[in-house]
């Protein structure tokens, strides 16, 4: 069984119907551990070495957060710039994280139309992610296509708790290790591919 860490930066969970309902849905699926950026570190004073030894001792990593502004929270950016350093991450000695798997839950307000070359913002969800896939290569981890929720302002209750239905299995088949073999490079997200 693989052991599943969710990194979670939302600081206005109390307004996002999206990510609460995620966030219920992990926490209901054994092996995961659900870590709050903004409730662990309301003072964005990281603890580093936890945060390095949760990482040895997981074997996926989940970064969920909305999509601020192309980009994630600045609490997540502050993690990463911390907590990923040079000969534990990456360099000749950083081989902490190599093998493992990571990938993106994210919502975005706008619908999947936007995220096109055609569309209001030009570049597809995964174009703006590339940042997190070359991070997680550069610490010799595999990225998987993103788990996206779009246009999160118009979804039903219903819709909702597909979605979150959907990322219970997601979870459940990273943990199991039945998902089916997928490269970033193969979907725009993982989501039709969740078995």
């Amino acid at each position: 069984m693989k052991k599943i860490l969710i990194l979670f930066a939302h600081p206005a969970l109390h307004k996002s119907r999206i990510h609460s309902r995620l966030a219920r849905a992990a926490g209901e699926v054994e092996g995961v551990t659900f870590c709050n950026l903004y409730d662990r570190y309301p003072d964005f004073f990281i603890h580093v070495p936890y945060e390095q030894k949760q990482l040895r001792v997981h074997d996926v990593l989940i970064w969920q957060h909305p999509f601020y502004w192309y980009s994630c929270p600045a609490l997540l950016k502050e993690w990463m710039d911390l907590v990923l350093e040079h000969n534990f991450a990456y360099g000749r000695k950083g081989t902490n994280l190599h093998g493992k798997k990571a990938l993106s839950v994210i919502s975005t307000g706008g619908s999947e139309a936007v995220y096109t070359r055609q569309g209001f913002s030009h570049y597809s969800v995964k174009q703006f992610l590339a940042p997190f896939h070359q991070t997680a290569r550069l610490c010799g981890m595999e990225y998987l296509p993103p788990f996206v929720v779009h246009g999160s302002h118009l979804l039903r209750e219903e819709e909702i708790d597909r979605y979150a239905d959907w990322y219970a299995r997601l979870l459940t088949a990273l943990r199991d290790n039945t998902l089916p073999t997928v490269k970033w490079q193969d979907a725009e997200s993982i989501n039709s591919l969740i078995p």
